[in-house]
């Protein structure tokens, strides 16, 4: 029998922000509620309005998301991710449906950096794959060295669709959606002991 080769360490990680490096922060219900937009995705509703209409929706979204960013708190396990990622020189793009405004928000009160930024504000929004190419790009890495790490359904639809391997963390809700990661962690712990068991990649 041929023996089964170990996974390797990827060579860049990119990482979702709400629900994955954050606790959840945004109330996406009263959101939607505000906007009257019914039970639609946010962004694809905006996407629909009038330019009238979406002004008056991006200002509720937008004065949600800097009011969360400045009550937000790290994941358990975050900065033990980030001491991984510092000692293996893995590089690391975030990668999020939010604004740059309120990324910035969220990355001064941590105290956080990271490689490449890429938000809506700057790309097609997840689950479009281009902002994780792009963020490959940028990174001087190809897809197939990356992993996409995020919470989300539209976190697993972009990798599967730019063909980066996804690792949905499900924070231990069941998988309700039909894209299927490539491995499931139930959170950031999990996720380090996911990456130490992993091989070197080769030069």
């Amino acid at each position: 029998m041929k023996p089964i080769e170990p996974i390797l360490r990827p060579r860049a990680l990119l990482l979702d922000m709400d629900g994955t490096i954050t606790e959840p922060m945004l109330d996406f219900p009263r959101i939607k509620r505000e906007m009257g937009i019914g039970t639609r995705p946010i962004l694809e509703a905006l996407a629909e309005m009038n330019d009238t209409d979406r002004a008056t929706a991006e200002a509720v979204l937008a004065r949600h998301e800097e009011e969360a960013a400045e009550r937000s708190s790290l994941n358990a396990g975050c900065n033990r991710l980030l001491a991984w990622i510092a000692e293996h020189g893995v590089v690391t793009a975030l990668i999020t449906r939010n604004t740059r405004a309120s990324v910035q928000t969220v990355l001064a009160k941590h105290g956080l950096s990271c490689g490449t930024l890429i938000t809506r504000d700057d790309a097609p929004f997840k689950p479009d794959p281009r902002p994780l190419l792009l963020a490959c790009e940028r990174l001087g890495v190809a897809p197939g060295d990356a992993w996409m790490v995020g919470d989300g359904q539209y976190d697993v639809e972009a990798g599967r669709a730019a063909e980066v391997r996804t690792v949905w963390v499900s924070h231990d809700r069941p998988r309700t959606f039909d894209a299927v990661p490539w491995r499931m962690v139930r959170d950031l712990p999990e996720l380090v002991d996911l990456l130490q068991s992993c091989g070197t990649p080769r030069a």
